[in-house]
């Protein structure tokens, strides 16, 4: 049993209620689930029912034998679509969700309530007591948009990493992710009518180990991609926990993969394509597409397949480090700026982007971007993740474009979580648990019609130093708890908010933490296994700036 005052993300308002005794999980208690519940009462069956080893069978009993699960608009459809109302008394639990989703995130919420051992896949203490206090909580998220990016294109997360971690953004009311499919390192999505974009384009020969000053290299072929049954797969996982999928394709940068698969793609006036293979290194690349109708098209084709199995609002188009260096030098390039009269390199971007925001806008879907998508004029209906600080979402919201906030120096979790010597790989600047709980999503700058221009806000995990799943957990975790909470509570300003609150309920949450395998950062320090000694990394000092 949790304490109703260590729950993550805090809720609106939660409250004990007195009741003697509270209610009882046994082999009695039966799951009443109405229109529109049926994904929550699968889940929870699957999740409490392994735990338990009950059998929570479907039904209505007797008091104290009941779980109901109800879309109720009229009690929590205040709260919005994805709010809820959860009682918990001697004679049964009930959630009220303005929506489907409200039922599933009410509950999360019972299954902290239940304790860290109902975050396991069997029961650890055969005939325990499955005790839920009386209580009652009022909750809804203050961001519609609470993501989460995964890079899985410089390292490979085999699809059971994927889905698990779903269900552990499901754990923490996260509700986006973003899927960062391809880049220089790797393609990692089948797509029937181009198969070289896997047969060539999804594997490397060889990977540098750190950062890319680093001397090691680990000398063996890296790779993988999803088939789109397991795209197919991923999405529907996802959908059951309310969390929906963003894929990025990246243009007209970051492409290497796709033009060592397809040499006619890069500006081949300048370069030898054919020379080039899966990038192996990091950084910024110069090897970016060709601005002609041939790589329009074949784009186009990547994503209409995309489109099939993707049914979201937003797809995600990348934009980001594009260098102008092969378009400066290349005739096709110049030629195509006069033609289209865009100017300069930053206008052929934007034509670029401009492209596909219409294409994509013809078929039902929204384009979003990283914050370079602005150089040139931002396309019309595009939306924009603003990465390099606040102030590309800041002109975005200005102009009226929506905008999600991933600011590098605040929620990119590669970067560092200590200043200390064992911090593996360290990278970019220091963000401790605490300067996460404090980041802002919507900068001062902002009126109140501009700020309704902020969809929300997403953690970013880029994974060029992360080799494995182990990794990738040290560098999100306790870190994304956090964030969960910047991005589901209400929460005064940064400067008032009260940490040692979070850090108590935190001691709590590391026993769920535990619970699920998670390889989080200890609040002592990595333990010796998460340790890369020897690993070049990229530190910045000082505090990082507010841009």
């Amino acid at each position: 049993m949790t304490d109703v005052n260590e729950l993550i993300p805090a809720p609106v308002a939660v409250r004990d209620v007195r009741v003697a005794g509270g209610f009882v999980f046994d082999e009695n208690t039966v799951i009443d689930a109405g229109p529109g519940t049926e994904a929550t009462e699968r889940w929870l069956r699957g999740v409490l029912g392994a735990a338990t080893g009950l059998a929570l069978p479907p039904g209505a009993g007797d008091d104290g034998e009941t779980v109901r699960l109800r879309v109720m608009p009229g009690d929590a459809g205040h709260l919005g679509p994805e709010g809820y109302k959860l009682y918990v008394n001697g004679d049964d639990i009930t959630i009220h969700g303005g929506g489907p989703a409200g039922v599933f995130w009410g509950a999360q919420t019972l299954r902290q309530l239940l304790g860290p051992e109902a975050f396991r896949r069997a029961p650890v203490v055969p005939g325990r007591r499955w005790l839920v206090p009386g209580t009652f909580v009022e909750d809804s998220p203050r961001f519609r948009w609470r993501g989460l990016m995964l890079d899985v294109s410089r390292h490979f997360m085999p699809k059971e990493g994927v889905l698990r971690y779903l269900d552990l953004m499901a754990a923490h009311k996260l509700n986006v992710f973003h899927f960062h499919l391809t880049d220089d390192q790797g393609w990692r999505v089948e797509i029937e009518r181009y198969p070289r974009l896997t047969e060539v384009g999804s594997w490397r020969a060889r990977t540098k180990f750190g950062h890319r000053a680093s001397p090691l290299w680990e000398e063996k072929p890296h790779g993988g991609f999803y088939t789109q049954d397991d795209i197919r797969e991923i999405v529907a996982y996802a959908a059951e926990r309310h969390i929906t999928v963003v894929p990025e394709i990246d243009v007209p940068g970051h492409s290497q993969a796709a033009i060592a698969a397809y040499p006619e793609l890069g500006n081949t006036d300048v370069i030898d394509t054919t020379s080039l293979s899966v990038w192996d290194t990091w950084g910024i690349n110069k090897n970016v597409l060709a601005p002609t109708d041939n790589t329009l098209r074949f784009f186009e084709g990547v994503f209409e397949e995309l489109l099939g199995l993707f049914p979201g609002e937003f797809v995600h188009i990348g934009g980001d480090e594009c260098p102008k260096d092969q378009w400066r030098e290349s005739p096709a390039a110049q030629a195509r700026i006069a033609e289209l009269g865009v100017g300069d390199e930053d206008g052929l971007q934007s034509w670029f982007v401009g492209h596909f925001d219409k294409w994509l806008a013809a078929r039902g879907r929204r384009l979003i971007g990283w914050d370079e998508i602005l150089e040139g004029g931002l396309a019309e209906g595009a939306a924009v993740s603003s990465w390099r600080g606040y102030a590309g979402g800041i002109t975005a919201a200005r102009a009226g474009h929506d905008v999600v906030m991933c600011p590098e120096q605040q929620v990119y979790l590669d970067h560092r979580q200590h200043g200390g010597p064992d911090e593996p790989v360290p990278i970019g600047y220091v963000r401790t648990l605490e300067d996460v709980f404090r980041f802002e999503p919507v900068p001062p700058e902002l009126g109140p019609e501009e700020a309704r221009h902020v969809l929300g806000t997403q953690a970013n995990l880029w994974t060029e130093v992360m080799e494995d799943t182990a990794r990738v957990d040290y560098q999100a975790f306790p870190r994304l708890a956090a964030f969960a909470e910047v991005a589901w509570s209400t929460l005064p300003a940064p400067a008032d908010r009260d940490y040692a609150d979070f850090e108590r309920r935190m001691t709590a949450h590391y026993g769920r933490l535990d619970a699920l395998g998670v390889g989080y950062r200890p609040p002592a320090g990595p333990r010796p296994w998460q340790r890369r000694p020897g690993v070049l990394g990229r530190p910045i000092e000082g505090t990082p700036p507010t841009v």
